[in-house]
C-alpha cells in the first residue's frame, strides 16, 4: 500500500468522506491514482475552475452538513489560491481539510527554483489554519489525520492543512494496526457552573440570550431554553433558523439596530453561547454601539475566546451544544413568565424592517423567494441582497443560511459555496445571492455547476459595480474611483457555459422564473437593481 492509497482509504472508510474538491496537477498525479477507481471509487471528485472555488465549495458543503469539506490542492499557486477561502472558514469556524502536495523532502527550504516552490508553504498556510503539518514519515499519516478530525469534532473547528511531499505519495506504508475512528466525546460543561448560570438566569428580571454559530447542532435545546427563560434571543447570521421560522422570542441577526441595542443595554443577565461577540454580528454599523451592562455568562469551546471582545462574569469552557442541552435540562418543567415575547414583538415593531426605506426593494424579493422555495438554503456573497437578507430573512432550520459578510468578509464566496451546499444537500433547493461585482471573482464556477448538473438558482443583483463601497466613499467625501465597473452580458456568458439564464424586473417575473427552474442544472436570474427598485416602489407596487 502506498501513502496515497492509505490516505484515500482512511478518508473514505474511517472518516466517511464522500466528496473531494480539487484540481489535479503534476504534483498530485499519484494521489489521483487511488481516487479515480478501484479502492478509491467511493469518493466523488468535483473539479472547480480555481482553487479558491474549491475552498468555497468545501466551505458550503461543511456549513450545510456539519461535516468537514475536503480539498486536494497542488503545491505553491494552488495553496496561495485557496488561502482566501481558508481565511473565511477560519473566521467562521468552518471545518475544512486541505490536503496538498509540497516539493520533495530533500529540496524543502533550499530555494532551488523547483516547480511550484514556496520558501515556506507550511508557514504560510499556518496563518489560515487551526494547524498546518508537513508529513515527513508516511507511516505517521493516520495520526495526523486523527489530529485533524479531533479538531473538527472536539475543539473550535476550522481549516486544517496537511502537506505531503511529492516523493511520499507513492512511498510504501505499513498497514495500520488500528483503522477504527476514535470516539471523541464533546466537551461537557461543569455541572456546578451550569447550576450557577441557571441560578443567575432564573433570578433575572430581563434576561437576553445571544446564540452564535456554535449552537447550530442543538436547535431543540436552544428552543427549549429560550422558551423556559421567556427571554428574547439574538440569533446571529450563522445561527439563523436555530429557533425555527418566526419564533416569538427570536430577534434575528439585528443586534446593530437601535431596538435590539436597547434590549441589550437593559438586560440584567446576558447568556452568550457559541458566539465570539464580533463586530460583524453585533456592530455592522461599526460605531461600537452594542454594549452589555448586565452580568454576562459566556460559554464557548475555545477558552481563549472567552477572554476576547467582552469580559465575562461567568465563563464556561464547553461545547455549545452540550451546554445548551445541560441548561435546557436545568430548566426542564419550568416556564418563567417575564414578558419575553412581548419585548421581542415590541422590538420588531420598533425595527420596522418591512417599512424601512433602505429595505423597500428587498422585501418583495425575499417574500417571493420564501413563497416559491420555503425550504431553500440561501448562500450569500458580500453583496446588497445578502446584507438585506441578514435582517429580513427567517429560515425554518439551521444550516439553511450562510454567507461571507461575517468575519473575513471575502468576495466571490456565494456561487461556489452554493454549489458545495447543493452537493451536500441534494434534497433541498439552493439559492446563491450574488452581486455583479463579487460574482466576477468566481464566475467560471458556472462551468462546474453545469458539469455537475447542480440545480442551483443564482440570483444576480446587478447594481453596476461595488455599491457598498460607492456609499462609503460618498459618506467619507472621497471621489468615487474603481467602483463603477464594466460588466459583461451575464446572460450571454452564462449561456456560453451551458447555464440557463433569464432577466427579471418584478416580483411576478421572479416567481415565474423560480417556478420553471430546471431540476438538472443551474439557472442564473439577473435582476437590474434600478429597474427592480422602480417596480417595488409604492407608486407602482411590488408586482408591477
Amino acid at each position: 500500500m502506498t501513502c496515497a492509497d492509505l490516505l484515500i482509504r482512511l478518508l473514505r472508510d474511517t472518516y466517511g468522506v464522500d466528496t473531494v474538491f480539487g484540481i489535479p496537477g503534476v504534483h498530485t498525479v499519484e494521489l489521483y491514482r487511488g481516487l479515480a477507481g478501484g479502492e478509491g471509487s467511493g469518493i466523488r471528485h468535483v473539479t472547480p475552475r480555481h482553487e479558491q472555488g474549491a475552498g468555497f465549495m468545501a466551505d458550503g458543503y461543511a456549513r450545510a452538513t456539519g461535516k468537514p469539506g475536503v480539498c486536494f490542492i497542488i503545491t505553491g499557486p494552488g495553496m496561495t489560491n485557496i488561502a482566501t477561502a481558508m481565511g473565511q472558514a477560519l473566521a467562521d469556524s468552518v471545518p475544512m481539510l486541505v490536503i496538498s502536495s509540497v516539493n520533495r523532502r530533500d529540496t524543502l527550504g533550499r530555494g532551488q527554483g523547483r516547480l511550484h516552490e514556496l520558501p515556506g508553504q507550511q508557514q504560510l498556510m499556518a496563518g489560515v489554519a487551526r494547524f498546518s503539518h508537513t508529513l515527513l514519515d508516511p507511516d505517521g499519516l493516520p495520526e495526523v489525520l486523527a489530529r485533524a478530525f479531533a479538531v473538527f469534532e472536539g475543539a473550535r473547528p476550522g481549516p486544517v492543512h496537511i502537506e505531503v511531499p511529492i516523493d511520499l505519495f507513492d512511498a510504501p506504508v505499513r498497514t495500520p494496526r488500528h483503522w477504527q475512528r476514535t470516539a471523541l466525546a464533546k466537551a461537557a460543561p461543569d455541572p456546578v457552573a451550569i447550576a450557577e448560570a441557571g441560578a443567575w438566569l432564573a433570578d433575572a428580571a430581563r434576561p437576553l440570550v445571544l446564540l452564535g454559530g456554535g449552537t447550530v447542532a442543538a436547535p431543540e435545546a436552544a428552543r427549549a431554553l429560550v422558551e423556559a427563560l421567556d427571554a428574547p434571543a439574538v440569533t446571529t447570521i450563522n445561527a439563523k433558523g436555530l429557533l425555527g421560522r418566526d419564533h416569538p422570542l427570536d430577534l434575528g441577526a439585528n443586534a446593530s439596530l437601535p431596538a435590539v441595542r436597547e434590549l441589550a443595554r437593559d438586560a440584567d443577565v446576558v447568556l452568550a453561547i457559541g458566539t465570539e461577540l464580533g463586530e460583524t454580528d453585533y456592530d455592522v454599523v461599526f460605531d461600537d454601539g452594542f454594549t452589555l451592562q448586565g452580568r454576562l455568562i459566556r460559554i464557548d469551546v475555545d477558552p481563549q475566546q472567552l477572554a476576547r471582545n467582552q469580559a465575562a462574569d461567568l465563563a464556561l469552557v464547553a461545547d455549545a451544544g452540550q451546554a445548551l442541552i445541560a441548561l435546557a435540562a436545568h430548566f426542564e418543567g419550568s416556564r418563567l413568565n417575564r414578558g419575553g415575547a412581548e419585548r421581542t414583538r415590541a422590538a420588531h415593531e420598533a425595527m420596522g424592517l418591512a417599512e424601512e426605506p433602505a429595505f423597500a426593494a428587498y422585501v418583495p424579493l425575499f417574500d417571493t423567494l420564501r413563497e416559491a422555495l420555503p425550504e431553500a438554503i440561501l448562500v450569500g456573497d458580500s453583496c446588497a441582497t445578502t446584507y438585506a437578507a441578514n435582517h429580513l430573512v427567517a429560515q425554518p432550520a439551521p444550516r439553511r443560511f450562510f454567507n461571507a459578510s461575517t468575519g473575513y468578509g471575502t468576495l466571490g464566496y456565494g456561487l461556489p459555496a452554493a454549489l458545495g451546499a447543493s452537493l451536500a444537500r441534494p434534497d433541498l433547493p439552493v439559492v446563491a445571492l450574488v452581486g455583479d461585482g463579487g460574482v466576477m471573482f468566481t464566475l467560471p464556477e458556472l462551468a462546474c455547476a453545469v458539469e455537475e448538473r447542480l440545480p442551483v438558482v443564482i440570483l444576480l443583483w446587478h447594481n453596476q459595480g461595488y455599491e457598498e463601497i460607492r456609499r462609503f466613499m460618498d459618506d467619507a467625501g472621497v471621489t468615487r474611483l474603481g467602483v463603477d465597473l464594466q460588466a459583461p452580458d451575464f446572460l450571454t456568458v452564462a449561456r456560453g457555459f451551458g447555464c440557463l439564464a433569464t432577466r427579471v424586473a418584478t416580483a411576478t417575473e421572479l416567481a415565474h422564473a423560480l417556478a420553471s427552474r430546471p431540476v438538472d442544472g443551474p439557472l442564473l436570474i439577473e435582476i437590474d437593481a434600478a429597474a427592480w427598485a422602480r417596480a417595488a416602489s409604492p407608486d407602482t407596487g411590488p408586482g408591477a
